[in-house]
This record gives C-alpha cells, structure tokens and sequence, in this order.
C-alpha cells in the first residue's frame, strides 16, 4: 500500500508539472503572427511591445517558411515580456537607476508568483541568474546572453535570419519587432531594427513597417539620423493604409508645422479620420457607450511637479479615507466608493461588485424589501438613495456587473427619477429615445432629457443636443452641446467638431473643428495609444522602454506625453542637487586622475558620455517646446532654463527671457515671476531695472505665499541693497520706487562724490522719518483735547526723560553713525587698493587658473573676486543663479 501510495503521489506531482508547465506556455506563447495585436495592451506576464505579433498575411509559398514556423514554435514556448534584462536605461544608454517589479500582494498572490516563477526556471532554464550572464558572456549590446532561454531564443533568431535573407515578410517584421521592443528578451539594438523595418516597408508596403520606420526618422531614436521629411513622407503612407497612429501623427505635424509648412485643412481632414474611428470604437460598447480610462497623465505630478519632490497623493490613502468614513455610516463616503469603483480610473482598475455593493446598501437604507419607504432614516438618505439607484440601473441597462435587463434598469430607473435624480431621468430618456424595452417615444425622451439637462447633467445634454440636431435646431444643439462639453463630456465635443466643420450653424472655422476633433482622437485612447504601456513600464523602472512609449505618444501630439518625454531625459531637475552631494563630494576627494595608457580610453568614454547627454538635452528641449506650444507654462519656465544656461543649445538670454514672460502672463506661476525678476535685477535678455525686478518678485510672492517665502524675501533684500548701492554710486540702472523713464549718462565719480551721496542719502532717510513723525504727532494732536498746563506740568507730565539723558542718547548715535562710516571708507580703501594690485599683476591675463571662479583664489586666467566685494558700478551686481 505505501509503495502504491508513493507512485500515486508521484504521478499526480508529475502531473501537475506537467498541466503547470503547459498553463505557463500557452500563458506566455501569445507571440503567434496570425492574430494581430492590440496596440497598446499590457500582458499578463508582464508588459510586451504593442506590436508582438505581426499582422495576417496572405498565403505565399515560400520554401524559407518552415524556418519562420521552427522560430515561432520555440518562442511560444518563451516568456514574451522584455523584463529578462532590464537594467533601467533611457533612450541613449544612461542608466536611470531603474528597479524591478515588485511581487505581488498578499499571501496566496505571492505564494503562487513564487512558485510560478520557480517552476520556469526549472523547465525552461538552467540554474543561472537571468541577470547575470554565464563566465566568459558578452556583455555587448546587441548580443544574446548564455543560459538556457538563451540557447532557445538564438536557435529561434537564427532561424529567422535565414528566412529574412530569403525576404520572408514574417520574419523581418519579427527580427524588427525583437531588436526595437526587446521581446523575448532579445537584446535591443535600434539599427538593426530601422534596418529590418525600412526593408519591410520598401517591399510590401507593411503599415506597421512604415510607422516605426517614421517615428525613427522623426526622432533620431538609436542613432538614426532625424529627418523630418523622410518622417512625414512614411507616416502619410501609413496613415493611407489605416495606421492610425500615423494618421494622428500626420495630423499633429500639420497641426504645429514639424516638417511642413502649418496647413489646418490638412490637419482637420487628418483628425476627423482619426476622431471617427474613436467614435465607431466607443460607440460599439455598451448602451452609452464604453467606459475609457484615461492613461494619459504627466509623471511629474505625481512626482511634486518639474522642479522637485514634494508629496502627491495616494490612491490607496485615499481609498483609506473614504472607506474608513462609509464605516461609520457616511452616505457621501459610501456613494463616492460606489463611484469610483464602477467608473475606475489610472490608478484603481474598475470593481463592479464592490460598486454595486455600496449602491444597494444606500438603496436599503431608503426602500424597503417590499418597496416602500423606510420610517427612520439619516437626513440626506433620499437623495443619495436615488443616486444610487440610477446608478443601479446603468448597470441593468449595460450590463455591467449583472445579467442585462431593461425591465431592471427601467425600475430602478423609475425609483431614482421619482426622487429627482438627474441619472436616472437620463436613463429613462434613453430607453424612450432608443426603444429599449419600451416603444420609441421622441417626445417623453425629450421631457425626460430635459428635466435632466437642466440640472447640469453632460449625457442629457448631448442627448437633448442630438435631438434638436436631428430636428435641424442647429443654434440650440450646439448651445447644449458647449454646456455638456464644460464637463469634459467627449460625445459633445466630437458633434461641435462636426458642427464647426460643415459650418450649418455658422461660418465654418477649421481651426475650431481641429482642435475638437483633436481633443476626441485623444480622449479615447484604446484605438492608437501605447501610452497604459508606457505608464506600466515607468512604474516597473524600465525607463528605456517608457521613453518609447511616451515619445510613440508625443508624437502623436499628446501633450502630457511630450511633457513625460522631456521629464524623464531632464537632468536640470534642481538647481541644488541635493542628491548627488555626496558623489560630487567623493568624485572630488578620491576620483583617480586619467593617467598611464588608459587615459585615452577614459577620455574617449568621457566624451562619448557627453555626447550621449548633449543628445538628452538637446531632445528633451524639444518636447518642452512642444509641451509649451500646447499652453504648458511649467514647460515653457523650463525652456526658460535651457535657453538662459545653453542646455542642449546655445545661451539665448532673450529667448529666456521671452519664456518667461510669456508663462507669467499666460498664468500667474510663482517660479516664472521669480525668474523673470531675476532677469530684470541681472539685466539678462532685458534692460536691467530694479524697479520692475521688486514688482515680479512681489507678485511671486503674493501667487505663492508659503513655499517661496524665505527665498524671495531674500531676493528681495539683496535687490535693496544693490537699489541702495545703485543711488550712492550714481548707477544707470533704474532704481526701486522709481517711475520706468531713460536715466541720463553716468559721470565718472570720485571718492568725494560718494561721500556727498551718502550724506543726501542719509539727508533723505532722515528728513522722510521727520516727516513720518510729524504727522503721526498731528494725527494725535487732531484726536485728543490737551488741557493747559504749564511749564513743570508740562515737563513732570510729559517728559520722559530730561534733557541730560536726550542729549547722551543722541551723543551715543552719533557715534555709532561715525564709527559705521569710518569702518565702510576703509573697507572701501582697502578694495580700492587690492583692485588697483590685481591690475598690476595682470589678473586677467593667462596662468594657473586654481579656483578661478567665483570664490577662488583667481591666480590665473579668468580669476573671478576673491572677497565678497562690491562689483564696479553699473556691472551686472550680485549675479547669482536661479534658485531651486
């Protein structure tokens, strides 16, 4: 019996290796060319490109074909996701510093990750680290590391090559595929990949092929020489053999004017192509039509914005919150849980039983199991009550969550609207206009629709606006349609793109319906996006891999999208880079110097480093550019930054200044205020001009009250004391309080001069406290009766002090003023002099630049001050750089 036991218990463990291990491939084996991919679309183990698998094509008798079909069935039996190596890098090799995906959560989530994951590696693995390669393993990019998935994916790519020698569409489309996106953990190499998708595009006119081979040339990603013609020229073909994202592509760039003189009639006929395929895909969905999430979203602002971390939200907290405030009975807690959890969101995947959970327990509270009213119940159950049960009954009438019954959204519906919910008054209008489940009544459809509208509800008015639209009733439909879209509500803004298009209404306005049609296109981004992917892989670390995705989107005109792109290349993050102290620290104490036979090397690695983040900068400035064309103003300070500091470009300091002008008055930000002060008080890319420098600051100050306090108060103290030196010195420049008029020409001054303006300086101060005083002293008078008295009243009331103490307290000032003054006319000797030696000695001329900068020792070359001295008057005072 045991030993009966034992081979039992063996079997059933080898069976389930067995069944596990075939779960595990045909889970991870969807890399099959028949089906075509949904762009976009994350898989289970993990995400892959969006463009795993390679569209059908038509049967051809081809004798290198059953090469393809060896490679296909070894990597069906591989893990698709490009994970295996990630190592965290950016789009030109830098290394981000990027970290793996996290395990799951909970103890059955994990228990069975763990297992999944070792029972991979004993099937199809050797017991090698798939980071780590075996000894002797070529690191180089572009080659495929030892171990045994390795062995497996070279045999396939052998395969592969000798068919695309052969010209074999599959497998150049697959080679591309797996040296661009890195499926199968292939090794990347974007060459090649331009290489083999060029070739397929030239052969047969792959779409796909054309895409990518667009967005190379458009980017330059990988070393491809930009050309923006090249660009348009491939993505116009794609988009005439329905790529949408070339389409979209294609629209954007006539939109902007990259690589083509700005044509809205082309970019109008471009999106609408786009737009109307949006609206066919949402349309397709359920009654309403499908529930889309937006993806995109700018990754800085989860970050505390452009500029630095701060703390951003947390969904988890906030789910927390509300949670904790349904248990103790809050009807608004509850029924906002229930929403979020039906409508879903970046963050929080979509949990129809959760949702419809909170909803009947709102429900309960008001009607009772035979459907009447409860007696007690909490102040404010009615109304969330109603809520709820519209609510319910969208769920009936789609479908979601529950078995789909008209019969049930109509009821559930009916109970809502006998409250007065808004929803559930739609609802009903819906089922009337639509005939489901009750005979297709206009008019009751009508009523319904517009008891809805008029409490501001978006779907009731685009339903209202669809009716009068059907009537002819143009100038009222679209008077419906613009109060729907203040709501975000996309139906409504593709019927204004089509209003404003065919111009019924009024003169037709192309740019109007672009930017409509654009803002559809964009709203439901399931048909063209790769953007839910590029999010996935940011989260998981594996910027390289976000890069593309985002720049995919960027491309397409996504706005959020270029922002992420410039983000993420950006490393001018921080003007005080806190951070890397202690590397800069150390890189200075105990970095060897480049010395012996590998010094060329270094150097050469050096440059190449420079070069490589040249690149970075270079691209990341023009996605902030694009960002900012699209009304960004924190895209616009940042290139601001770049223009004022050469970063990827040269130093204009008047296209700096003209960001930040433009940002400041497009919406008043505390950073582009500072700045713009800041180059007023420097004289950088404008006039220089105290006065104008003390009002940005001042406005700074007032948009952002709290966190730029301390820094702008000490902006504003150095701005006084360079105003205060720019009077006694006679300086052009024009002073704080002063009116904005042409000052007249400086005259050469001499120690006597300053001197003589000092005293009227001090002259002035005093005489305006003596004014200050002596009518606040008439101001008191004015208020109080002073009874006569005489003199001892006077002196014994009135007198504080005698006139002894009076006479040695102004003794005491004096002398403090005298010493003051002595002490500035010898530290102003003394600068005079170390001047005149510097001089003499030639400072400015060539030698040992040893610290020459600002604070240095200055021997040599460039020697900035060595002392915390004033500059000459009239120079540019007290420069310093932005603050963080």
């Amino acid at each position: 019996m045991d030993r009966r036991r034992k081979h039992r218990l063996w079997l059933v463990t080898l069976l389930a290796f067995t069944l596990l291990s075939i779960a595990t491939a045909t889970s991870t084996g969807k890399s099959d060319p028949a089906k075509q991919h949904e762009a976009g679309k994350a898989q289970e183990a993990g995400y892959v490109s969006a463009e795993v698998e390679i569209p059908q094509v038509a049967p051809q008798i081809d004798e290198k074909q059953p090469y393809v079909d060896k490679a296909l069935d070894i990597l069906r039996k591989l893990d698709p996701s490009p994970t295996r190596y990630r190592k965290g890098r950016s789009a030109a090799g830098l290394d981000l510093g990027g970290t793996s995906a996290e395990a799951p959560r909970g103890l059955v989530g994990t228990t069975f990750y763990y297992l999944k994951q070792i029972f991979s590696i004993v099937l199809f693995h050797n017991p090698v680290s798939l980071e780590e390669p075996l000894e002797g393993a070529t690191l180089a990019r572009g080659n495929i590391k030892d171990g045994r998935h390795a062995r497996q994916l070279k045999t396939a790519v052998e395969a592969l090559e000798v068919a695309a020698q052969a010209d074999n569409s599959d497998a150049i489309y697959l080679l591309g595929q797996m040296n661009f996106y890195g499926n199968w953990s292939h090794p990347r190499n974007y060459r090649t990949a331009f290489d083999m998708f060029k070739k397929l595009a030239d052969k047969n006119g792959n779409s796909t092929a054309q895409y990518m081979v667009g967005f190379l040339y458009a980017t330059g990603f990988g070393g491809v020489e930009r050309d923006q013609g090249k660009a348009l020229l491939y993505h116009s073909f794609a988009g005439l053999n329905g790529n949408l994202r070339s389409e979209m592509t294609v629209a954007f760039r006539h939109h902007t004017g990259i690589g083509t003189p700005r044509n809205c009639e082309s970019a109008a006929y471009h999106y609408k192509r786009v737009a109307d395929k949006a609206m066919e895909y949402w349309r397709a969905g359920p009654p309403g039509g499908r529930y889309t999430v937006r993806y995109s979203y700018r990754i800085a602002e989860d970050e505390g914005g452009v500029y630095g971390e701060e703390t951003a939200e947390n969904m988890d907290d906030i789910l927390e919150y509300w949670d904790f405030m349904a248990g103790k009975g809050n009807l608004l807690a509850t029924y906002t849980l229930g929403k979020m959890y039906y409508e879903g969101s970046r963050n929080m995947p979509r949990n129809i039983p959760k949702a419809r959970a909170y909803f009947l327990s709102l429900v309960n509270r008001y009607w009772l199991p035979n459907g009447k009213i409860a007696t007690n119940f909490p102040l404010g159950t009615e109304k969330y009550a109603a809520k709820s049960a519209g609510q319910l009954g969208k769920m009936y009438l789609r479908g979601d969550g529950v078995p789909q019954s008209y019969e049930q959204a109509m009821m559930w519906f009916e109970k809502g609207s006998s409250r007065g919910d808004y929803c559930s008054q739609n609802g009903i209008g819906f089922m009337y206009l639509n005939g489901l489940g009750k005979p297709r009544d206009l008019d009751k459809a009508a009523e319904y629709f517009d008891a809805a509208a008029s409490q501001d509800f978006a779907p009731a008015q685009v339903n209202l606006g669809k009716i009068l639209l059907e009537q002819g009733d143009y100038a009222d439909a679209k008077r419906y349609f613009e109060l729907a879209a203040r709501h975000g509500n996309v139906e409504s803004y593709y019927y204004l793109a089509e209003i404003f298009n065919s111009g019924k209404e009024r003169e037709r306005s192309c740019s109007m319906a672009t930017a409509y049609y654009k803002i559809v296109a964009e709203r439901i981004e399931a048909v063209h996006s790769n953007i839910e992917w590029a999010n996935k892989a940011y989260a998981d670390g594996d910027y390289e891999t976000a890069v593309i995705g985002y720049l995919m989107a960027a491309e397409q005109g996504y706005e959020a999208a270029q922002q992420n792109v410039a983000y993420i290349l950006d490393d001018q993050r921080s003007r005080l880079p806190l951070k890397k102290i202690p590397e800069i620290i150390y890189n200075k104490l105990f970095a060897k110097p480049l010395i012996g036979s590998g010094s060329q090397h270094q150097e050469s690695a050096l440059q190449k480093e420079e070069a490589t983040k040249f690149r970075n900068r270079e691209m990341a400035l023009i996605y902030w550019t694009r960002s900012a064309k699209q009304s960004n103003p924190d895209s616009l300070v940042k290139m601001g930054d770049y223009y004022l500091s050469g970063i990827g470009t040269e130093e204009d300091k008047e296209k700096a200044a003209a960001c930040y002008q433009a940002a400041s008055e497009y919406q008043q930000g505390g950073q582009a205020l500072w700045d713009l002060g800041w180059m007023y008080e420097n004289g950088l890319g404008v006039e220089q001009d105290f006065h104008l420098a003390k009002r940005f600051y001042d406005q700074a100050l007032e948009t952002n009250p709290n966190e730029a306090y301390l820094p702008i108060k000490l902006s504003l103290l150095k701005l006084q004391v360079r105003s205060f030196w720019n009077r006694i010195t006679g300086g052009g420049v024009n002073d704080v309080g002063a009116e904005t008029v042409p000052q007249p020409p400086k005259k050469p001054w001499s120690f006597r001069d300053f001197l003589a303006r000092w005293n009227a300086e001090v002259d002035a101060a005093n005489a305006a406290a003596a004014a200050a005083q002596a009518a606040a002293d008439a101001a008191e008078a004015a208020e109080h009766v002073i009874p006569p008295a005489d003199s001892d009243h006077v002196h014994d009331a009135g007198m504080l002090y005698d006139d002894d103490e009076l006479r040695a307290a102004e003794d005491m000032v004096e002398s403090a003023l005298i010493l003051v003054l002595a002490t500035a006319v010898v530290l102003l000797i003394w600068y005079r002099h170390q001047r005149q030696v510097q001089v003499q000695n030639g400072a400015g001329g060539g030698g040992n630049n040893n610290g020459g900068g600002v604070g240095g020792n200055g021997d040599g070359g460039g020697g900035g001050m060595g002392m915390a001295g004033f500059p000459e008057p009239g120079g540019a005072m007290f420069g310093m750089p932005p603050l963080p």
